[in-house]
């Protein structure tokens, strides 16, 4: 059977030496332990010549959230909290109360884009969208006129 070996890690001792007189040692001297790993670096570092892309805001826009896709939460009244929503900070000693709408942040997503940011026309109101497209090119409705007889008014 073969002996399963477990790695140690065993703590840096730092032993206080005394003097003949039994007084320690001043704090000058530094005692480096015997065992030292090195901590690994958590910075983040970023390759050159990498340019950060700007959000472009689509064309047209939104009307209600001018591009961005989101608005004030309707909750929380963009606060992010559900307390003393009314006041611009909390008084103290209270806690926020986080609201559940939107999770903290104050926004939510825009009812009419439905968080794109792009122009969307009414929803259920169809009839508003052809009259605009017909009163822009009049010539294309003469035309469908034209093609089909029993639309255009019989001469007695």
């Amino acid at each position: 059977m073969a002996a399963r070996a477990t790695p140690i890690i065993l703590p840096a001792l730092q032993l206080k030496a005394t003097d003949s007189n039994g007084v320690t040692p001043s704090g000058n001297s530094i005692f480096l332990p015997r065992l030292s790993i090195s901590k690994p670096s958590w910075i983040v570092r970023t390759e050159s010549n990498v340019r950060r892309e700007k959000i472009k805001k689509p064309d047209p826009p939104c009307v209600i959230c001018n591009g961005s896709g989101r608005v004030d939460c309707h909750h929380c009244c963009g606060r992010g909290r559900t307390n003393f929503v009314d006041l611009e900070m909390l008084p103290k000693g209270e806690w926020p109360k986080w609201c559940r709408t939107c999770g903290g942040s104050g926004l939510g997503y825009c009812s009419r884009c439905l968080g794109t940011g792009e122009y969307r026309y009414i929803m259920g109101f169809q009839f508003m969208k052809m009259e605009n497209d017909e009163s822009k090119d009049p010539k294309k409705y003469e035309d469908q006129t034209k093609q089909h007889p029993r639309n255009a008014n019989p001469e007695i």
